[in-house]
Order: structure tokens, then C-alpha cells, then sequence
């Protein structure tokens, strides 16, 4: 292992220091630096880039020498000259490149992850990552004001004051124990359930509880699919122009919109654009609709949608799931469809964005003319992806996904922080947290973290605070799991471990978003167990007060906005991060993290006023087990 070199980044358009970033503009100009130690003196440091290989018939490589300026090594690099020299598009792509120091007869590959220090590969295996993006893109400022509340309707709350003994399906069963009820399950996961259980939530009862959701900072409400199906979770749509009449139908969405907006809250909604239900207006497949459906004639006006192996009883469907046919997002008829009267409809609405569904199934240009029909209709709409691994060299079905190039996300869901942030909080291992934070900021570009759905549990994951504090659901069968509770110890264990890490997760460039109840203390295993309805009357007193704080102090504070991310320190202990000005801000939030169970003494860089406590503490702090600190410092 060779001493380390250190890399340094700055834009010339923007005048600013970009050593945490990898990811610039395609009519920017940057000056790469590359310092050397103290003790070493190369003949010659040249950059060896090239552009992306995935799905081309050959790499285009370049070398770039770099300048010595008084033992510094200099390059400026247009990322323009670069898109050329690399055979990437003019307007952005995904490049690659090392270093090679020259030191008489003996050459050093330097590359690596690391933030700012080089670090030796062999070959090209460990190279840093270079990506650049459109120069048009904008990304939509309201999205990054506060806190996403997540809310799977059918669970949250029901209307007090609406009629809704018309609202009730034929095939649907309502369960009335709001309180004790469990969630309908399967023998074991992913074994066939009719999902066909309701507990009554509607959008209505959402919009008679905006007082609760807005107490938390929240800015926008994320809405699990609310479109006509015949489930509970609706993620097998029957019919896009219909808000399902159990959830109070297009009325009921309108109004929720207009209500929300009166508290600076707006809606976006779960677009299940991958696969719609054999039980639709499209596919038809139970015949209980009077258009002619793609499983009943090669000649519907759908029939181009799905893929068909033998028809009508064989075709493509989401993991062989056969309620579920995958519809061809690549289909023109299907496009013009969605971009010309579904998109357009709810965004009259008052709808403001959409989270995708499985995004890396969508076609590539799909999501790129989404993205257009979207935006003509709010220019400030936001788009996030369900992506679960690192969004910027993503590659499925074949093709390198291009999410981040400034036409088609402006964020996915940011699994890897969350599970960086549960490896941490349990183990004290550092590895993935360090990848999540500073490593996935430094490939990203800059607006791409600031727009990241930040999260600690969804519909699709164990509750968090079981996941903090319960046994763990090993091989548990469904039945078991359905009545597993946590011990009053376990309890407390995982809500001091949530405390911390929605703190923690809170700090982090990207927006949090509160899964309806984590704030409340829902406990519950995987799927369905997680979809319990709302526990209104029994709150946790103490997580709702610490979700509140940090909701509130997130909303208000500019620097976890948009503030630059860096890695202080990190050991299996306290974690130390800070973010530092990209505005006109003069201090900066330093954020100690204490996840053991002891108190821990810290030294601290002069004096800090925390934000949570409302403390002032001079030169050292001491954090108490699981406390995390937000210390306003001067620079």
C-alpha cells in the first residue's frame, strides 16, 4: 500500500470547493488536485478516464496530464471536453478514471472510494466514479422544506364524518377491530392471499387528521396507491382515471390536495406504472368490466400493453405474481395513455409529484418522457424512483439506468442509509453508513442527495422500531409473527435505538420521511404486519415529542437542506458529522452520535448551541446513551 495522495475538487463556474462531490454539470469546468505527501515528489500524474462500457462495443479511453504547481498537480477539465474525449453524450453520462503517478521507473495506480484520499487498484478494478448530468436540470426546491409523511390509506384513519355504507365493494370484507385487528396474511411470504380485508381508512379521515401530520414538520404526504383495485394495498390497478370509491373516490383525493395545501402540505402519489392488475379495465381477466380487455382479444385496444407467451393464460407478469401482468412501458399506445390523461388528471387535481413503483423495470425512455409530461404540467413537480441499490450505476434488464443524468429522477428511495443506519445502531459496524453518507454523496450529484426519500420503514419492511428492539423474525411462521409483541424491555430498548436513528437519519442530506405510526410507537413484523391500522388514543408520548422536535427542527433549519456533508469521525461508538454552508449561512451544524450504551465525554470545536436540547456547551459535550447532538458552531 502506497502513502496516501489526496484529491481535491473545485468548479469553476460555481467558484466552490467540490472535494466531497463526483457528479458536475455538463458546462462546468472543474480543477482536479492531486497532492502528494510530504515526502514524494512524482515525475508525472496524468488521469487515465474513460466513459461507461455497459452496453457499448468498446471503451473510449483518455489520458489528461496533470500540471505540477509547486509540488500540486493541476488539471482543469471541461466536462464538456470530457463528454467528447470519452465517447459520452454531449450532455452527460457515467465515466471512470484513476490516476497514474510516475516516480522514476516505477508506476501507481490511485484510485478508490475514499472521499479525498488515493488509494492503490490493481488494474482498473476500484477506479473513482465521474458522472455528469444535464445542464438544464433544476430540481424542485419544495420538496426539500420538510419532513414526507408516508401513509398507506386503508390503515390510517377513517372519516368521522362521512357516509360510507356506499362505499363498500361487493368482494370487499371490513374489519371493525380498528384497534386489535390483524392484517390478512398468507400461510408464508408470497403465498396467495386475497388482500381483500379492509379496516376502513379513507382519504377523507387523512384530511381530518392534517393537524397531526402537519405537528411533525411535514411538508409533503406520500400516499401508497389510492387508484380503483381490488385490494387493500392497490398496487394491482384496475383503473388509473378512478380514485378507489372505498377510499372516497376523485372527490375525496381533490379535497385532501386543497386541505393539505392549507397547511403548506402537498401530495404525491404512488404511480404503479409497471403492471396492472388481471383484474382491470385493461387486462379483464374476471370479465367484470364492460371494455374488451387484453386477456379476452388479441384485438383490445390493449392487447399492445402486455406480453403474451401463449395467450391468453401465459404472459409476463411482476415476479410471476398472476394478478399482476407487466405491462410493456415501452409501448406507445401505453405512454400516450398515461402521459397524456393520467398524469395530466391528478396533477389538475392538485397532486405534486410521484414516487415510482419498481422504477428500475420502467424502460429507460419511459421514465425520460415522464419526466416531460410531468413537468409540463408543474415545472416544480417532483419525481423520486423505488430504486433499492446506488442509483447512479444502477444497470436491470440489460441497461445502465440513467436516473441521475438530469431527464428523468430528481431522487429515489434511499435504502442503503437505511440499512446503514440499522447496521450501525445494532452492531456499531461502520462499513455501510460510511457507504451511504459520504460515499453515495460523492457519487451523486449534489441536488440528487438533497432529494433522496430518506426512510427507516415502509409497507414493505419490518416496522422499525421492532427492527431496533424486537426478536428477530428468523424463521417465524406468519401465524407466529402475526401475534409477536415486544417485552416492555424491548421496547424501551427500541425506542431509545429510534430516537437515535431517526436523529441520525434526520442529519443526513436528503429528506426523512415518517412511515404513518413510526412516530406513535407501531411495532410489527414483515408485511402485512407492518400495515396495522393507526393507534389514535395510544400514542407514545415520548417518540411523538422526539418526532416532533426533529421534524420541526428539519423544516426550519437551512443547513439540513442543503448544507454540505462531512464525515468527522466514525467508530463503532459516536459517529461525528457536519454540514457546512452552500448558502449565504454563517455557521455551520455539528452532529455527534452517541449509539452505545454508556455516557461518552467528546471534545467539541468551541462553542455550540444544540438545537434539540436548547443547551449551549463550550469546548466539550457529554452524550448521554443513544443521544445525537444538531450543535449550532460559528465557522
Amino acid at each position: 500500500m502506497s502513502t496516501f495522495y489526496l484529491e481535491t475538487k473545485r468548479s469553476l463556474s460555481l467558484n466552490r470547493d467540490m472535494t466531497p462531490f463526483g457528479a458536475f454539470a455538463a458546462d462546468d469546468t472543474v480543477c482536479f488536485s492531486v497532492i502528494p505527501p510530504a515526502d514524494t515528489t512524482p515525475d508525472s500524474i496524468t488521469m487515465v478516464i474513460h466513459g461507461d462500457g455497459w452496453g457499448r462495443d468498446k471503451t473510449v479511453w483518455h489520458e489528461y496530464p496533470l500540471q505540477n504547481e509547486k509540488g500540486i498537480f493541476i488539471l482543469w477539465l471541461s466536462m464538456a471536453d470530457l463528454c467528447r474525449d470519452a465517447g459520452m453524450d454531449k450532455n452527460g453520462g457515467l465515466a471512470y478514471y484513476h490516476y497514474r503517478i510516475c516516480i522514476g521507473k516505477k508506476n501507481l495506480l490511485l484510485g478508490g472510494e475514499d472521499v479525498e484520499k488515493l488509494t492503490d487498484i490493481h488494474e482498473c478494478i476500484g477506479e473513482r466514479q465521474l458522472l455528469v448530468y444535464d445542464a438544464s436540470y433544476t430540481a424542485p426546491a419544495h420538496w426539500r422544506d420538510g419532513p414526507i409523511y408516508h401513509i398507506f390509506t386503508d390503515r390510517f384513519a377513517a372519516s368521522r364524518t362521512k357516509d360510507k355504507s356506499t362505499w363498500i365493494k361487493p368482494d370487499a370484507v371490513l374489519d371493525s377491530d380498528w384497534e386489535n385487528g390483524i392484517p390478512q396474511y398468507g400461510e408464508y411470504p408470497g403465498a396467495e392471499v386475497a388482500n381483500n380485508v379492509f379496516f376502513g381508512g379513507d382519504l377523507y379521515g387523512i384530511a381530518e387528521n392534517l393537524a397531526h401530520i402537519a405537528s411533525l414538520g411535514t411538508r409533503t404526504i406520500y400516499l401508497s396507491p389510492v387508484f380503483d383495485a381490488a385490494s387493500n394495498h392497490k398496487y394491482d390497478t384496475a383503473d388509473y382515471l378512478h380514485v378507489d370509491k372505498m377510499f372516497g373516490g376523485d372527490e375525496a383525493l381533490t379535497y385532501l390536495c386543497s386541505k393539505a395545501g392549507e397547511y403548506g402540505i402537498r401530495v404525491i402519489l404512488d404511480g404503479v406504472f409497471n403492471h396492472t392488475g388481471s383484474d382491470s379495465v385493461y387486462f379483464n381477466k374476471e370479465g367484470k368490466y364492460s371494455s374488451v380487455g387484453a386477456y379476452q382479444s388479441k384485438k383490445s385496444p390493449y392487447a399492445s400493453w402486455y406480453s403474451f407467451k401463449i395467450f391468453p393464460d401465459e404472459y409476463e407478469c411482476w415476479w410471476g405474481v398472476k394478478i399482476l401482468p407487466r405491462v410493456r412501458s415501452n409501448d406507445k399506445k401505453y405512454q400516450q395513455f398515461i402521459f397524456e390523461e393520467v398524469i395530466p388528471k391528478w396533477m389538475k387535481a392538485g397532486v405534486s409529484g410521484w414516487r415510482l413503483d419498481v422504477a428500475d423495470e420502467l424502460d429507460n425512455g419511459f421514465l425520460t418522457e415522464l419526466r416531460k409530461a410531468v413537468r409540463k404540467c408543474d415545472p416544480e413537480a417532483v419525481i423520486i424512483g423505488e430504486v433499492w441499490e446506488d442509483a447512479t450505476d444502477k444497470v436491470s434488464y440489460g441497461e445502465r439506468r440513467q436516473y441521475f443524468r438530469g431527464y428523468q429522477l430528481d431522487g429515489v428511495m434511499n435504502y442503503p442509509l437505511r440499512s446503514g443506519i440499522i447496521d450501525y445502531i445494532l452492531t456499531g459496524s461502520t462499513e455501510a453508513l460510511t457507504k451511504a453518507t459520504v460515499g453515495l454523496y460523492r457519487r451523486n450529484p449534489k441536488w440528487a442527495s438533497e432529494s433522496q426519500m430518506n426512510f427507516l420503514g415502509t409497507h414493505d419492511t419490518i416496522r422499525i422500531l421492532t427492527a431496533l428492539g424486537g426478536e428477530d423474525q428468523g424463521s417465524h411462521t406468519n401465524a407466529e409473527l402475526a401475534d409477536m409483541r415486544m417485552s416492555e424491555e424491548e421496547y424501551a430498548i427500541g425506542r431509545r435505538r429510534l430516537i437515535t436513528a431517526f436523529s441520525l437519519l434526520t442529519a443526513m442530506p436528503g429528506v426523512p420521511c415518517v412511515f404513518y405510526g413510526d412516530e406513535a410507537g407501531m411495532e410489527g413484523y414483515r408485511d402485512p404486519f407492518c400495515r396495522r391500522p393507526f393507534p389514535w388514543g395510544h400514542m407514545d408520548a415520548e417518540l411523538l415529542a422526539a418526532y416532533r422536535t426533529i421534524g420541526n427542527i428539519r423544516a426550519a433549519e437551512p443547513l439540513l437542506k442543503n448544507g454540505v456533508l462531512h464525515l468527522m469521525q466514525m467508530n463503532e461508538d459516536t459517529a461525528v458529522f457536519t454540514r457546512t454552508p452552500w448558502g449565504e449561512e454563517q455557521y455551520k451544524l455539528y452532529i455527534p452520535v452517541n449509539r452505545s450504551d454508556k455516557e461518552i465525554r467528546l471534545p467539541i470545536p468551541g462553542e455550540g448551541y444544540d438545537l434539540i436540547t436548547r443547551t449551549v456547551y463550550k469546548n466539550e459535550i457529554l452524550l448521554a446513551p443513544g443521544q445525537v447532538m444538531y450543535l449550532k458552531m460559528p465557522l
